[in-house]
């Protein structure tokens, strides 16, 4: 069960690392590049933080998602422990934005249903995913 969780832990991190990638740069496909930055006009309109008077500029949101994505995939999916689960949470944070971001745009649920799923798996390997902590042993 510990091999399916880790290739689980890389898998997933591998994939936010190349989508974070697609936001940061367009060298892997510039007509997503595209699509994301024209999707980032309109989800820096219903940013969580707005009510508290900070309204991101959409290219440089993009950039730090994308960052972030790039940075937290590969420390979930290659880093230490520690460093894991903290991308974990990072990555589920996220998650969570991405999910209030479309519901706030009143789209499809259907449209949510890949940061949801991303966020289940992060939540079961925040679950189920690491070896608990070894106990002291006393004689």
């Amino acid at each position: 069960m510990a091999a399916a969780f880790t290739a689980l832990r890389v898998l997933l991190g591998l994939f936010f690392s190349l989508t974070g990638a697609l936001k940061v740069s367009d060298w892997l496909s510039a007509d997503l590049h595209r699509h994301m930055a024209s999707e980032f006009v309109r989800f820096a309109k219903v940013f969580p933080l707005k009510e508290l008077g900070f309204v991101p500029e959409p290219g440089r949101y993009l950039v730090a998602v994308g960052w972030v994505e790039v940075t937290a995939g590969l420390l979930l999916a290659f880093g230490p422990q520690l460093l894991q689960e903290i991308s974990n949470f990072i990555l589920s944070v996220v998650m969570i934005g991405a999910i209030y971001t479309l519901l706030a745009l009143q789209e499809p649920l259907a449209m949510c249903a890949p940061a949801t799923l991303s966020l289940g798996l992060l939540l079961l390997l925040n679950i189920r995913g690491y070896p608990a902590a070894p106990r002291p042993k006393f004689e």
